[in-house]
């Protein structure tokens, strides 16, 4: 195993959550304010999963007032602190970007 592999298998977590494109996740989110520290909930549709290794990151997108907002993490960031599956989605898709032109009921995922 080479050096930069050794580096960055011990950056991973060591129970990475298991979710996939399509489900609805609910992801805790660490935020530092000043001295203080909150966690912050955003919960939406996983619309891609890219990366391996430790660069592993996702994309969340929930719909606020009628606006779609989209959030990407680093899967292994120490400022995720969970990300707890609501629902299974079933998709044919490893990307779900055509759910950005959507809204509304249209916008929703079959469930597994």
């Amino acid at each position: 195993m080479s050096i930069i592999s050794e580096i960055e298998a011990s950056q991973c977590k060591q129970e990475a959550p298991a979710f996939g494109v399509g489900d609805t996740v609910r992801v805790y989110n660490r935020i530092k304010e000043g001295d203080r520290e909150r966690i912050q909930v955003f919960e939406g549709t996983v619309l891609k999963v890219q990366g391996g290794s430790n660069r592993t990151t996702f994309t969340v997108r929930k719909e606020s007032s009628g606006i779609g907002v989209e959030k990407t993490w680093p899967l292994h960031s120490p400022n995720v602190q969970k990300v707890e599956v609501v629902r299974k989605g079933k998709v044919r898709r490893a990307k779900l970007n055509y759910l950005r032109g959507l809204s509304g009921k249209k916008a929703k995922v079959r469930e597994a």
